[in-house]
């Protein structure tokens, strides 16, 4: 029998289609992204990008030539843009307001074979870190309210380019989909006192049907209304609000669960095209006590197709309790 059920931070209401119900199996490899000539993104290639913003090197290398193990550049073909004054105006009933912001890449290794998922946990860890230094470099922008970290993985995802990497767009507004979440949690706040994510991690942690896996600082989880198949979060599993605080508070086992739960997604879904976002606090904020700092994994294994963008629902085809027990029964490294 089908269920609706109605997610508690932001009341989306999703359909778990269990008479369609899809095991790993039943979900196609997609041929990843392949570009010829020179890769922009490898070692020995650091002119054809825009100049580093931030690396971390080798000691004695100089900036924009080899010896780099991440590397930060301006995306050259940016969504926003630094340059400029921030305006608002109207055109009849219309706002609009110039788009002045910031769009950079995070390059997370200069091996073109290697994943985010190959990687050993340090390297993701300095991946990781990079994004919180970025994140507090560009606070220091008045015009910016927010940066967004995601990454796409595969062509289905959205990449360009296979080579793996990172980006971070800021933005000068608080995107809608982070406004619904604060206000969601904060409705549930200001009724039982309590956060509504920590209240989950707390639920998720005590029944474990969808608990993908754990450690001392952070818990990988199936929502329990997932729009996606497979859609897995990581929270911390204390309370904080802004992720780039992670980099003093425990980066190594965040990169540790981070790539334990991609090294499952890879091996139970024969390493499927997926995005990654991170939900974060808005940058003028300070620590609240309702909004919870959160990673989100998805794997692009169904369309989006016409009932769900004329209705707002999501159907997903795989019980996130099944997709839970798939991953956890994979043997990783």
């Amino acid at each position: 029998m089908p269920e609706l059920r109605k997610d508690p931070v932001i009341g989306r209401w999703v359909i778990i289609a269990t008479e369609r119900g899809k095991r790993p199996s039943d979900f196609g490899k997609e041929e990843e992204p392949h570009v010829g000539g020179i890769c922009p993104f490898c070692s020995g290639h650091e002119n054809t990008t825009p100049p580093e913003i931030l690396a971390y090197r080798e000691t004695g290398t100089e900036p924009n030539t080899p010896g780099w193990r991440v590397r930060v550049v301006s995306n050259k073909f940016p969504a926003l843009r630094v340059e400029g004054d921030l305006t608002r105006t109207g055109e009849g009933i219309y706002d609009k307001m110039t788009g002045v912001g910031a769009h950079e890449v995070v390059i997370e290794t200069p091996d073109h074979t290697k994943t985010l998922a190959d990687l050993e946990v340090k390297q993701v860890a300095e991946v990781l870190s990079a994004c919180c230094e970025r994140i507090d470099d560009l606070r220091k922008d008045p015009r910016i309210q927010y940066v967004l970290v995601f990454k796409n993985h595969g062509k289905r995802a959205g990449a360009s380019l296979d080579h793996t990497h990172t980006q971070l767009i800021a933005t000068p507004i608080v995107p809608n989909l982070v406004r619904e979440e604060m206000h969601g949690s904060q409705s549930y706040f200001e009724y039982k006192e309590r956060c509504i994510f920590c209240d989950i991690i707390r639920q998720e942690l005590g029944d474990t049907r969808r608990l993908v896996a754990d450690n001392d600082e952070f818990i990988a989880i199936e929502p329990y209304a997932a729009r996606f198949p497979f859609e897995t979060w990581i929270l911390p599993k204390k309370h904080r609000t802004a992720y780039e605080k992670v980099r003093t508070e425990g980066i190594e086992l965040l990169a540790e669960i981070l790539r334990e739960t991609l090294r499952r997604i890879n091996v139970a879904l024969a390493r499927p095209p997926y995005n990654i976002v991170f939900h974060t606090g808005p940058l003028a904020t300070p620590e609240l006590e309702f909004f919870h700092w959160h990673l989100e994994i998805m794997p692009r294994l169904t369309h989006v197709a016409g009932f769900e963008r004329g209705s707002g629902f999501y159907i997903n085809p795989t019980p996130p309790e099944e997709a839970a027990a798939f991953l956890r029964a994979v043997e990783v490294d």
